[in-house]
């Protein structure tokens, strides 16, 4: 039986595509390329969500290893937050869930310094009864530790969970671990396929 839902944030609940933002913004194809590949797509990246590095760290080594400017590398970052908007029609899955007794946690690898921010800016976070951002803890998904650490936070058993997510690796790591899982491809919209899935989201009865 599910008792526990358990959401990814990033293409989500969460908007987050830089490519569309950069072409959006008129920025050339060539800069475009540049900063998702030097930036978006870094190491460094990675590791700021991991927590083994800051975002002024990972700005100064970026600094040396791409032809972008150190301010303009320091600006990019500082987009983070413009790029992030809430997907409304499935962050209005959460109130819908709370109303049938469902606990819900979220479990996404995130930055640590604008987690605040974000978390206070965006009202569905109200509906959560907890969760967990890999930089917090330095793990990140796929690793089976941060479930684990979400897992033994909260006393969940995986046997009782449900984890939504965009990404294939990391619901097949959930699914391994004995949870339920939804891959949203990427969907704004997961409502109708979740309800096929998993219609007891949906029934008072449950």
């Amino acid at each position: 039986m599910i008792k526990n839902v358990i959401f990814d944030l990033g293409n989500v609940l969460i908007s987050f595509r830089p490519a569309e933002y950069l072409e959006k913004n008129n920025y050339p194809l060539s800069i475009r390329d540049v900063i998702l590949n030097d930036i978006f797509r870094s190491r460094e990246w990675a590791m700021i969500d991991n927590g083994s590095i800051t975002t002024a760290e990972a700005i100064d080594i970026l600094s040396v290893k791409s032809s972008l400017k150190k301010p303009e590398i320091a600006q990019i970052f500082d987009l983070r937050t413009d790029i992030m908007f809430p997907l409304e029609e499935n962050a209005r899955l959460l109130p819908v869930f709370k109303e049938q007794n469902f606990s819900l946690y979220f479990l996404s690898n995130f930055p640590q310094d604008i987690f605040g921010e974000i978390k206070s800016s965006y009202e569905f976070f109200t509906y959560f009864d907890g969760g967990i951002i890999s930089a917090k803890v330095k793990c990140s998904k796929p690793d089976p530790n941060i479930y684990r650490i979400l897992a033994e936070k909260y006393k969940l058993k995986f046997s009782e969970c449900l984890f939504i997510d965009d990404f294939e690796g990391n619901t097949r790591a959930a699914e391994n671990l004995g949870m339920k899982v939804f891959y949203t491809a990427g969907s704004t919209d997961i409502a109708e396929d979740l309800k096929n899935s998993f219609p007891q989201l949906f029934r008072k009865d449950k």
